[in-house]
């Protein structure tokens, strides 16, 4: 498969890009990654120039910021909306047949909550861009060994995890933590996924596609 991927240099992506291998897999982003051949860098709004002429078969974006890195709130909507949107539409100028991205639990255009109306927003301009196949991961707080500026809520947040993970129902598991690598592993077993459609994938979902 022809694969176009933005987001290689984040928690998933960096776990997801090795599971990648046996693909033809161009990286799309703003940071170079060592070792890998195939590469379009530049700003976000550069991507569509970038991608134009290329040909792919699937994009996958993972994505994804917090309001804090950031530096605002508008941008953090560049990011985690603008961009995911403008990566998914050149792919799928680019031919792409399907496409899967790292949303959130709770991701909704609608919400009152600011993070989950950006990954809503984000979703309803995926499924704006009408792929064959559109796979819509949204995992609980993911954990893992995550480079850059430490984020400490979130931290907090993956240290009790254990705790409250135990403490939700079953019914509800879609709030519990998730690993990164699992989240890697449920997106490397989509490629290429036969069946039209919107498929959405909570936690449960994902640990199967894990093998879990």
């Amino acid at each position: 498969m022809k694969i176009a991927f933005a987001g290689a240099t984040g928690l998933v992506g960096g776990l997801l890009l090795p599971k990648l291998a046996r693909h033809e897999v161009t990286l799309v982003g703003r940071r170079r990654v060592d070792g890998h051949d195939r590469q379009l860098i530049g700003a976000a709004s550069e991507w569509p120039a970038l991608m134009t002429g290329h040909s792919f078969d699937i994009a996958i974006s993972t994505l994804g910021t917090t309001q804090k890195i950031a530096g605002s709130q508008d941008a953090f909507a560049a990011i985690d909306r603008d961009a995911v949107v403008g990566f998914a539409k050149a792919a799928k100028a680019s031919g792409a047949r399907q496409c899967i991205a790292v949303s959130s639990v709770n991701a909704k255009s609608g919400a009152s909550n600011f993070y989950m109306r950006i990954k809503g927003e984000a979703e309803d301009g995926l499924r704006a861009c009408r792929f064959d196949r559109l796979d819509l991961i949204r995992p609980g707080l993911l954990r893992g060994d995550r480079q850059g500026p430490p984020r400490t809520f979130e931290g907090i947040a993956i240290m009790v995890s254990p705790l409250t993970d135990l403490m939700t129902p079953r019914s509800l598991d879609h709030y519990r933590s998730v690993a990164a690598e699992d989240v890697a592993k449920a997106i490397a077993a989509l490629v290429g996924a036969a069946g039209p459609g919107v498929h959405i994938h909570h936690n449960r979902e994902v640990w199967g596609l894990a093998g879990r």
